[in-house]
């Protein structure tokens, strides 16, 4: 089985959800995130500060390149990996891509107040910004669109969506 690849935008439920498949599916799971703070042994908040956006962003391509030729994993992206065209073609190689939204309200709600997300810093005008320039990016590599607002399923609810998009 090739890889399962959650994408979406900050705040959606990409960690959450990856958790839950992968306990569901005996998967291993791979958090982009994750493995690029361990690899650089420093939060991302540092990198960005330190090193740039373009930096990370570069580092997120070689990954996902490398994952490109794994299988049977749940891979949950950083926001920005899947809105970076250039990686459209190892995500597509990787495995099916599940693109997970919220909407942009349920997003702000999610995210107020969460000093760990470097690009949170610009205010609401710029994460919304940022959101409505994301998401034809995420659409356009996307298999399939899991609605993953708040209220309307639970965790499993979700991850069973997902799993039945992969069918």
């Amino acid at each position: 089985m090739k890889n399962i690849i959650l994408c979406g935008f900050m705040g959606c439920g990409k960690t959450t959800l990856a958790r839950a498949l992968s306990g569901r599916l005996g998967l291993k799971l791979i958090d982009t995130d994750e493995e690029i703070v361990k690899a650089q042994g420093r939060p991302i908040s540092d990198i960005f500060a330190t090193d740039g956006e373009q930096y990370f962003r570069s580092l997120e391509t070689e990954l996902i390149k490398s994952l490109a030729e794994s299988e049977g994993n749940i891979i949950s992206l950083g926001g920005g990996l899947a809105a970076n065209a250039v990686n459209h073609p190892y995500l597509k190689k990787a495995g099916k891509v599940i693109l997970l939204d919220c909407g942009i309200e349920e997003t702000l709600r999610r995210i107020s107040g969460d000093p760990t997300r470097p690009l949170t810093a610009g205010g609401r005008e710029d994460i919304i910004a940022r959101y409505k320039a994301r998401k034809p990016l995420y659409l356009s590599v996307a298999d399939a669109v899991i609605d993953s607002s708040g209220g309307k399923k639970t965790t499993l609810g979700l991850a069973l969506d997902i799993i039945k998009s992969l069918e």
